[in-house]
């Protein structure tokens, strides 16, 4: 009966925190205290006997008496439980001010790092957007650039299509390459000669004189219909096919230019005939495809050249002519070399006669201004002391400097 009655007066509360375990264990000591009482004026009161506090004393209303208690355990309860929940908060918001500043020190640790690379890769990608900007303008330009080459390549590209537009590109690579080596027309070589082979009309490209007054012929041969077809193969197989038809075409040119003989018509010439090919792709691809090519045009006396080829060939031809005429003008160089000698060692002599003149008219200057200073300008001044003239009369100034004198041994001779 009295656990109920205890159970009644004190209602749920949460567990106070460890720290206030004493204040609690007091309150419930009062309260057991006062249960006990009421326990005893309620077990009196049932069993009839009155309950005084002192003989002779009135006896005392119980329900009041229970009720008063109960009041002031539920207020005493109250207080401690709104003490014990506001140092729980309190606790608890420092608590979480010092779990925060720990997580908030704790997350910039880490953060740090990361903050440090953005801050990296926000500058890495300023610099990339400068730089795009910059090379924006550039790259239209390259796009217009690879544009107009696209078009000039596929212009080019329907050229070399035509035999006679082939003829013609492959002559004007051969003139370049001729003027690259120093063999301009006006001086070492001659395009288009006509010769004359078994009442045959013959027109080589060009003939290289050499210093031996013998001569060499060049052909420019351009056979590139299957070199061509074989650049738009749709495919290997049929890419080999079109440079074997490719490099059969330049064996056929070879071996017509060989039936030319242009050999035979200078009385010196070495029996050979180059054969220029204005592409080093043509040549390369030709001999890949087959490559005994070079070998079967040398037996016939052709030999077959590309750009860098014939280039160096000329080149050693240009040399040649370079000693040859120095070699031919040798006795002229030193014939003018004297004469020139001997002009200038009479020009020098005229040289020193004017020196020497320059130095006789000098002395006579200075003699005629000694004369001056001495007779004529002190007359001059008496006229200005009677009043006759007026103004000052400047002194004459004599030449100090002379002539320098010629020391060349070439005068004492």
């Amino acid at each position: 009966m009295v656990s109920n009655l205890v159970q009644a007066l004190l209602p749920s509360f949460p567990v106070a925190p460890s720290w206030q375990t004493v204040g609690v264990e007091l309150l419930v000591g009062l309260l057991i205290v006062c249960v006990i009482a009421v326990g005893v004026l309620l077990v009196r009161r049932r069993t009839g006997v009155p309950v005084t506090m002192l003989p002779g004393a009135p006896a005392i209303d119980q329900i009041a008496l229970v009720d008063a208690v109960r009041t002031a355990v539920d207020s005493q309860i109250r207080q401690v439980a709104q003490e014990a929940l506001s140092n729980a908060n309190d606790q608890v918001d420092r608590l979480y001010q010092a779990r925060s500043q720990t997580l908030t020190s704790d997350t910039k640790t880490l953060l740090d790092p990361v903050a440090s690379q953005l801050q990296e890769l926000r500058s890495a990608v300023t610099s990339l957007q400068s730089s795009y900007d910059e090379n924006k303008g550039l790259s239209g330009i390259i796009s217009t650039q690879i544009s107009q080459l696209t078009d000039t390549t596929a212009a080019l590209h329907g050229a070399l299509k035509s035999s006679s537009a082939r003829g013609a590109w492959g002559e004007q690579q051969l003139r370049n390459v001729i003027e690259m080596a120093g063999m301009e027309s006006y001086c070492d070589f001659d395009e288009q000669t006509t010769l004359s082979n078994n009442d045959r009309l013959q027109r080589p490209d060009a003939v290289v004189r050499l210093p031996n007054d013998s001569r060499v012929v060049i052909d420019a041969k351009t056979p590139l219909d299957a070199y061509l077809r074989a650049q738009e193969a749709p495919d290997t197989a049929s890419q080999q096919r079109f440079l074997q038809d490719h490099a059969k075409a330049v064996r056929d040119h070879a071996r017509v230019l060989a039936d030319k003989k242009y050999w035979t018509q200078f009385d010196r010439a070495p029996e050979y005939v180059i054969m220029f090919i204005p592409g080093e792709s043509f040549l390369s691809d030709a001999l890949r495809a087959d490559p005994a090519l070079l070998e079967v045009a040398m037996r016939s006396r052709v030999l077959i050249a590309s750009p860098v080829n014939l280039l160096a060939l000329l080149l050693a031809v240009a040399k040649g002519w370079q000693a040859f005429q120095i070699a031919e003008h040798a006795e002229k160089i030193a014939l003018l070399g004297k004469e020139l000698y001997e002009r200038v060692d009479t020009v020098l002599e005229h040289v020193d006669k004017t020196g020497r003149g320059l130095e006789t008219a000098i002395k006579a200057f200075n003699s005629m201004v000694g004369s001056m200073e001495s007779r004529v300008l002190p007359t001059l001044r008496k006229f200005k002391e009677a009043g006759i003239a007026v103004g000052e009369v400047d002194d004459l100034k004599a030449i100090d400097t002379a002539p320098r004198q010629l020391s060349a041994p070439e005068l004492n001779g």
